[in-house]
């Protein structure tokens, strides 16, 4: 059986994945934001292998987050399942961030820096990402007005990109994206046409399955198939510019 972390497990397509690898008899680690939402998760917190507790927009947090996570052991996978979707203005992390780049992205590059290298790497992605903007000049949007749409495209870019790069920097370490679809989560809203249960099932298949299929890396993912992602995220020299970017917002080099 495998230990797995997966951010954002308290609802949504994180705590499905979390029931299904834990029913499968998986050692799951679970994250939530506060001590409070501890209570939220109710039985699962008893049968689950630990709970990690972690503002994901902090990145004093996110850093304590993976000190957590190390602490209970070596991951065999880790899901970066939380995020975040139109938020109403740009926000402020506590490091002056925009909310929806340090959610999204900087949290998943930190936690990736940070934990002790698993075998398999899980972002989760969107179908949006293909709108999301080639230019890194303004990744945290100090400069340009806030247009909350573009913000979580660009942010899903970089997540897939992080993806992409870490499976080329990291050949021993399977790194994949996934697109969940567009489901009926607190995220997506109950008009959201995708099913919730496919949603996570992705996930949970890359993060366990030896089936050939998913013994492999660098692909983007949709209901177990793979479907082409912006030519962006796959071209080295994006990749580098944007680690570059990224490590200069989080002092922390990734690679």
């Amino acid at each position: 059986m495998a230990r797995i972390f997966i951010t954002g497990s308290a609802a949504g397509l994180g705590l499905g994945a979390a029931v299904t690898l834990i029913d499968e008899g998986h050692d799951v680690v679970l994250h939530v934001r506060t001590s409070e939402r501890v209570k939220a998760l109710g039985d699962l917190a008893n049968r689950a292998a630990g709970v990690v507790v972690g503002d994901l927009s902090s990145g004093t947090e996110t850093r304590s987050l993976a000190e957590q996570v190390n602490s209970i052991g070596r991951m065999d996978a880790v899901i970066h399942n939380a995020g975040t979707y139109l938020e109403p203005a740009r926000g402020n992390t506590p490091e002056g961030h925009a909310r929806t780049l340090a959610v999204n992205t900087l949290a998943p590059y930190l936690l990736t820096a940070l934990i002790d290298k698993p075998a398999r790497l899980i972002f989760l992605s969107s179908g949006l990402h293909r709108s999301g903007s080639g230019s890194l000049e303004d990744i945290d949007w100090t400069q340009r007005p806030w247009n909350a749409s573009q913000a979580y495209t660009e942010s899903k870019l970089y997540t897939t990109t992080l993806a992409f790069a870490a499976a080329l920097h990291w050949p021993g370490v399977l790194s994949n994206a996934v697109d969940p679809g567009w489901v009926p989560t607190r995220m997506g809203g109950p008009g959201a046409p995708d099913d919730l249960d496919k949603g996570h099932l992705t996930q949970t298949w890359l993060a366990t399955s030896k089936d050939p299929s998913a013994l492999t890396s660098e692909g983007y993912w949709h209901h177990r198939t793979l479907r082409a992602p912006s030519a962006e995220a796959r071209d080295p020299g994006f990749q580098d510019r944007l680690m570059g970017r990224l490590g200069e917002l989080t002092g922390i080099a990734l690679f």
